[in-house]
């Protein structure tokens, strides 16, 4: 059985210092955690894969495919595969769960 506590799988994110820590896959998905920053840049490029993200905390907006929507936390999100997307004017510190379906990265050729 996986079950995870998110405020462990955040403290590991933290320790690993990146932006972005998986910690979850299977054969037809992934997920992770994605931490941004108020006030800081997204860096992403688009996924080969569909994204569902879901705000845990912070505020901002996210920009898909050139439209610009608020994001709260309890909001979720769906990306298309390489469909372009950023998160920006975050006010709060976003922290995200991510799922990609496929698993991240397992269409990139």
């Amino acid at each position: 059985m996986d079950v995870f506590q998110m405020s462990d799988v955040l403290s590991r994110r933290d320790a690993s210092g990146q932006l972005y820590l998986e910690f979850f896959e299977a054969p037809t998905m992934s997920v992770g955690v994605y931490v941004l920053e108020a006030g800081s840049d997204d860096p992403q490029h688009p996924h080969t894969e569909d994204e569902v993200y879901y705000v845990v905390e912070g505020r901002g907006q996210v920009e898909i495919a050139g439209e610009n929507s608020d994001i709260s936390p309890a909001g979720v999100i769906f990306v298309g595969a390489g469909v372009e997307h950023r998160f920006h004017s975050i006010v709060e510190d976003l922290k995200l769960l991510v799922v990609f379906a496929p698993p991240r990265g397992s269409q990139a050729h």
